[in-house]
């Protein structure tokens, strides 16, 4: 699907509480932002745009020969963001996938990128996302690590069932890590963005649970690497040493 009718929109935003200002954090002399920018081109899919609310981030995306693009300060979630992007960047339509990548994922794999957007070859499915088998015993009670439970749906392939903090599904047999990436066929994010919050979604704190409870179809491709998410000090460390040594 690389016609045209595809966009990746990277939200991004200073305040975070761990570490504030987090997409201008300087990594093997780039800030992350610009990190995340250039995987999502490297993936070779469409425009890559971030969406933003703050001039400094503007100024650092396009220093590094990106595209970002201002939007409102009032937004409760990136999917909000993105949506309203959306609509700045292709008031046409033209426009038929959006691809959410999370602004502090400098190590994300382009082909990782690329196999949730052919999941939405299939017809019957409204949102694409990502899973990895978790391989560490500490990460299956970590309730920061969200478990994605799904039924097999295909050659790494999972029909999205339920995402919890908990440690599921029970029972012997792999646990899957949900990777926050999303690619919504346009209507898909329209209907979303429209609809309130919901029950379980404000339990669990997960956004996607929202589209599930809604009745909305969510398939995720099984990826064997997690992209570093980048939310401490530790974590930029790593990320550093990872991509120094990689340059």
């Amino acid at each position: 699907m690389t016609d045209g009718s595809v966009l990746i929109l990277i939200p991004a935003r200073m305040a975070a509480s761990r570490l504030p200002g987090k997409p201008l954090a300087d990594i093997a002399g780039l800030p992350m932002i610009a990190h995340v920018v250039a995987r999502a081109k490297e993936a070779a899919l469409g425009e890559v745009i971030v969406a933003t609310d703050s001039e400094p981030i503007l100024a650092a995306v396009e220093k590094a020969g990106g595209r970002a693009l201002m939007t409102s300060a009032d937004h409760a979630s990136g999917s909000d963001r993105i949506f309203e992007a959306l609509q700045l960047a292709d008031p046409d339509r033209k426009i038929q996938v959006v691809v959410n990548v999370q602004g502090d994922l400098p190590t994300l794999a382009p082909g990782d990128l690329q196999a949730a957007v052919r999941l939405l070859d299939d017809p019957a499915v409204d949102i694409a996302t990502l899973a990895a088998e978790i391989v560490k015993d500490e990460e299956r009670f970590n309730p920061n690590v969200v478990k994605l439970v799904g039924s097999p749906a295909g050659e790494a392939r999972l029909h999205a069932l339920y995402f919890t903090r908990a440690t599921a599904p029970y029972g012997e047999g792999p646990l899957y890590h949900h990777i926050g990436l999303y690619a919504y066929r346009r209507t898909a994010l329209e209907r979303f963005v429209a609809l309130p919050p919901s029950t379980l979604e404000k339990r669990e704190k997960l956004e996607q649970l929202r589209a599930l409870e809604a009745g909305m179809r969510i398939e995720a491709a099984i990826v064997t690497s997690v992209p570093l998410g980048v939310d401490t000090p530790e974590d930029l460390e790593t990320a550093r040493k990872m991509l120094s040594a990689s340059s």
